[in-house]
Parts: structure tokens; C-alpha cells; sequence
């Protein structure tokens, strides 16, 4: 890795933990200001707005000062600020709620130290997301000829940048739209499974958890909605049961949980599960629960989370036994349940899903101007 993209690295990572020295405003040299300008214009790049710089054209002419730090650091910041974060307003975002730590992550310092030490090119290309698919992403739209794809492309490359820069080197992807779930490991992508999302009156929500463990033949608590939904009927054969002023059902072949429900904290009653319809794996088009995500093949799934803690033996004597149990994992890792239209291929060309949820026209398209920032 070339020492001043290391350097952009490291820098990024003590500015989000909060130890980078103190920031003083960027003195900034016409022909960093003249960098700053390309930058800008190749902003479109990463599907991104490009800024308007004629008040930064000005204050080149006029030469280094205060009128050029003042108007090329706010023009930075905005930058800087785009590739981190997105150009998408709390509107178009309505409905994501992933945390993105990356804004945690002091802009201001590092537009100063980039200047400071010549290095705003690598800056701005650490502010990148920082995964694989975004890369795969951007070289596509890059090539890409067709109006309608470029733009769901772009649109997608903005979904990344909410998305925090690190998911870490051990998580689970669901994207709702691919009906996906894929496991990383060590930062490489180690296996996927066939899932089943949320109807399109009951989507799946956007959000993040850690998964701590895995519940064997579980009971399901049957959320509000669904018992309003059946009028609060519910058959005794099917092994439901009303106590406590609720409705569960308890473990068994017809558990709509299946045999298996990760442990995964969450506002939303959502979680991955086991199903006893495995027949709708089979449709390409797998949107049919509430809201939950239920896996293909729940038990070697459950397996390969446990690895470390339990065998995949143990894991199938703790179903067959039928009781109710909970393993933990070795460690947390982080699931992230999202929702991207196109994505790349084990080959790297791109793939398309229809837009379910019908999110995509709610995300503004590059071709938007920005007007330009002023301190």
C-alpha cells in the first residue's frame, strides 16, 4: 500500500476515534486550490453533484489569503463531506436506519491536515465507502451506456456512502432487494444463502444489530399486528397458546419461526429465522413474510455461526431434541439488514433486482447541482 494512502487510512482512523490534535483552519496554496477544483469536477465519478467553483475561480485569481482559505475549505468540507456521507437529504433517507458512525469523523481536522501535508487526493479517496461492492460498483458506472442502469447504479453507490466505511471483517449482509443474506469473514465474502423478506405492505426495515446467538426450537411471541391482522383467532392444533396476554406458539413442525431464530436485538420485532414453507425458496421472488427475514437451510446456517462454540453435530442432536435452548456465539458480529438494487456478481459484472419497495425514485440523481457553499 503507497505511504501516503496508508497515511489517509491511518489519519481517517484516529479522527473517527476523536485523537487527532487539534484543527486550525487550512492555509491553502493556489495550486492545492486548483486540485481541489478537479476534484470537484470529477466528483460525477462516484455519481455525486458537482459543486459550483466559480467563487473559488475568483479567489485563485486573486491568490492565496483569507478569501481563498475561507471559500476552499468550505468547498472541501462539502467534498469531503458528499463522499463520506452522501449528497441525499433526510427525506430521501427516510426509512434507513443504519447508523453511520462515519459521522463521527472530524472533516474539519482532516481538510487541515490534508493540506498541511499535500495529500487531499488521497483524502478524498479514503472518504470512499470502503467496500468491495462499492469499487465493483464505481468501475461500472464508469462504463455504463444506459440511462435507466447508470442511474440505478448511482443511486445504489449512495446507498453505500450511509452505510458506515467499516461493516467489520466479521458481519452478515441481508439485502432485501437481492433476497440474500451474505456472510463476511475476515473481510472476504465466505458463503450466501437464499432468504425470504417482507412484503411489499410489510418491508423489511433497514437497520443494524449484533447477532449474540442462536435459539433453537423457538417459541414465537406473535407481534400485535399479525394478531390483529387474524382477529385474535388462533387454533390450539397449530400449537398456539394464549397466556399472560399473549400469543405464542410453541416449538414445533409448525412453528412459523421454524427451528431456529437468531438472537438479535431490535426495535422492530424483526429477526432471521427457520420457516416450515421451505417451498417459496424456490420463487425468484421471495417477498412474503411481515417483515422477518427467514434463511434457507436454518441449520447449517446456525452451524456456521457457532463454529468456534458448537459442531454442526450438536447443533442437529439440540434441534431433534425438540427443547428450547440458546447458544451464544464465540462473539457478536455485526448483521446488517439493507436493501440495494444492483450489486456485483462473483464476477464482478453488476446485477439488477426490481425495486420492491419501490425506494430507488427517492434518491436524487447526480445530474442535481449544488449550489455552492459559502462560509
Amino acid at each position: 500500500m503507497p505511504e501516503k494512502w496508508l497515511n489517509a487510512k491511518l489519519a481517517l482512523a484516529c479522527l473517527a476515534m476523536g485523537s487527532a490534535p487539534q484543527a486550525q483552519a487550512a492555509s491553502w496554496r493556489v495550486d492545492q486550490a486548483q486540485q481541489l477544483q478537479r476534484l470537484i469536477a470529477a466528483a460525477g465519478d462516484d455519481a455525486l453533484r458537482v459543486l459550483e467553483t466559480s467563487e473559488l475561480e475568483i479567489a485563485v485569481r486573486q491568490g492565496p489569503g483569507p478569501a481563498l482559505d475561507r471559500v476552499a475549505n468550505a468547498l472541501a468540507m462539502r467534498l469531503a463531506g458528499m463522499h463520506l456521507l452522501g449528497h441525499s437529504s433526510a427525506s430521501q433517507k427516510a426509512g434507513w436506519q443504519i447508523v453511520d458512525t462515519d459521522a463521527q469523523i472530524d472533516l474539519e481536522a482532516g481538510v487541515s491536515q490534508a493540506i498541511a501535508t499535500d495529500s487531499l487526493m488521497t483524502f478524498m479517496t479514503a472518504l470512499r465507502p470502503a467496500h468491495s461492492d462499492y469499487a465493483a460498483l464505481r468501475t461500472a458506472y464508469a462504463s455504463e451506456s444506459a440511462p435507466d442502469r447508470k442511474a440505478v447504479i448511482g443511486r445504489n453507490m449512495e446507498r453505500w456512502r450511509w452505510m458506515p466505511r467499516s461493516l467489520g471483517a466479521d458481519h452478515l449482509l441481508i439485502n432485501a432487494a437481492f433476497f440474500e443474506a451474505r456472510l463476511t469473514r475476515q473481510g472476504k465474502a465466505d458463503r450466501t444463502w437464499r432468504v425470504i423478506v417482507g412484503k411489499t405492505s410489510t418491508p423489511t426495515p433497514v437497520f443494524a444489530t449484533q447477532i449474540t446467538g442462536v435459539n433453537l426450537n423457538p417459541y414465537w411471541n406473535i407481534p400485535a399486528s399479525i394478531v390483529r391482522e387474524k382477529g385474535g383467532r388462533f387454533s390450539a392444533s397449530q400449537g398456539y397458546v394464549y397466556a399472560n396476554g399473549r400469543w405464542r406458539q410453541k416449538p414445533g413442525p409448525l412453528n412459523a419461526l421454524g427451528q431456529m431464530k437468531l438472537v438479535m436485538p431490535n426495535p422492530y420485532s424483526v429477526y432471521v429465522h427457520d420457516t416450515p414453507s421451505k417451498q417459496l425458496f424456490s420463487k425468484d421472488t421471495r417477498a412474503f413474510s411481515h417483515g422477518c427475514v427467514r434463511i434457507d437451510d436454518a441449520a447449517g446456517f446456525a452451524a456456521v455461526l457457532l463454529e468456534g462454540s458448537k459442531t454442526s453435530d450438536e447443533v442437529a442432536s439440540a434441534i431433534k431434541a425438540g427443547q428450547t435452548v440458546t447458544f451464544d456465539l464465540v462473539r457478536p458480529i455485526p448483521i446488517y439488514l439493507a436493501y440495494f438494487t444492483a450489486a456485483p456478481a462473483p464476477d464482478g459484472t453488476i446485477t439488477f433486482r426490481p425495486d420492491i419497495y419501490r425506494r430507488d425514485g427517492k434518491i436524487a440523481l447526480a445530474s442535481n447541482p449544488v449550489e455552492a457553499c459559502r462560509a
